[in-house]
């Protein structure tokens, strides 16, 4: 599958500061979540895949086009949500919305067009003849969601959506997000340092901290241990089934009332003759996977040239 967005040794500084540092990854086209806390280098990666700043070593591609030499090209097919207000007071949503889509090259009848159309997608149907100065927070972060597609580019690279919302104007935002990140044809990176957007909305993600990558791929392997365990959810003596688990030669390893353990040959018949041999009830059983919140906390405290984090 060709690559949507790669990276290959990917360096920046400003003065002492080192905002990326040796940055390779691939990912192909699909929801792409871009995480880690302010200052890991996000926005720096976003400015550099828009062909906005160059980096000072490796190279950058988007549509496999060189990103430092090909940045307005790459522009053309991007629609930017970008983080910080960028909205004149004074327009209406639907004259901000359509002048946008002009400045993206779309005539002004199809640019009005598509402006009442995506308005409507977004919740500001009502709303689209008011003053954006006007506008709740939750409207405005909503007229920059329309304004990246009004003019229907297959990118679209969404920083920090949700900043600022309160819970029913997040939920909502991610209720959007998942339904162009379910179109065909469109792709999406959604930068963000909240973990939990990225876990219901995306299916790939670009981990990053300190200017360096931490993990880059699909969500569901990036989650997955690396080991092919079960965990058990028991009532009663955790430690005494572990001990009789270790006694099984499956490994176990105890959090809180759950037990991982490697899934044993014979499938699941080992562990409830356990449970039974220590009087301990099973309440749960399934595959063992980390949560992204989870999965991304291991990897920023795991020691400086460690290797990859189960």
């Amino acid at each position: 599958m060709p690559m949507l967005i790669e990276a290959r040794g990917v360096s920046r500084r400003f003065g002492p500061v080192e905002a990326l540092s040796g940055v390779t990854f691939a990912l192909p086209p699909g929801a792409i979540g871009l995480i880690g806390p302010n200052g890991a280098g996000k926005t720096t990666l976003l400015r550099i895949l828009l062909g906005l700043i160059a980096p000072d070593a490796g190279e950058a591609r988007v549509f496999d086009r060189n990103a430092s030499t090909d940045g307005l090209p790459i522009r053309e097919r991007v629609g930017y949500m970008p983080e910080h207000d960028c909205l004149d007071p004074h327009m209406t949503g639907i004259g901000f919305v359509a002048y946008m889509g002009q400045v993206s090259g779309l005539p002004k009848e199809a640019a009005f067009q598509r402006a009442h159309e995506i308005l409507q997608f977004v919740g500001l149907r009502g709303e689209r003849y008011r003053s954006i100065g006007e506008y709740s927070v939750g409207m405005r972060q909503r007229v920059k969601l329309a304004q990246a597609l009004v003019h229907d580019p297959p990118l679209v690279i969404l920083d920090e959506p949700t900043a600022g919302l309160d819970p029913s104007g997040r939920s909502e935002m991610l209720g959007l997000l998942k339904i162009l990140a379910g179109r065909a044809g469109r792709s999406m990176v959604l930068s963000t340092h909240l973990l939990g957007d990225i876990e219901s909305v995306c299916d790939l993600a670009l981990m990053l901290n300190a200017g360096k990558v931490l993990a880059a791929g699909r969500v569901d392997e990036l989650r997955s241990t690396g080991r092919d365990e079960l965990v058990v959810r028991v009532k009663g003596d955790v430690a005494a089934l572990a001990r009789a688990l270790a006694e099984r030669g499956l490994a176990p390893a105890v959090d809180g009332l759950e037990v991982r353990v490697l899934r044993p040959p014979e499938g699941s018949r080992p562990i409830f003759e356990a449970a039974r041999a220590v009087g301990v009830q099973v309440r749960g059983l399934g595959p063992s996977v980390h949560s992204v919140e989870e999965l991304f906390l291991r990897r920023v405290s795991a020691p400086e040239g460690a290797g990859p984090v189960p």
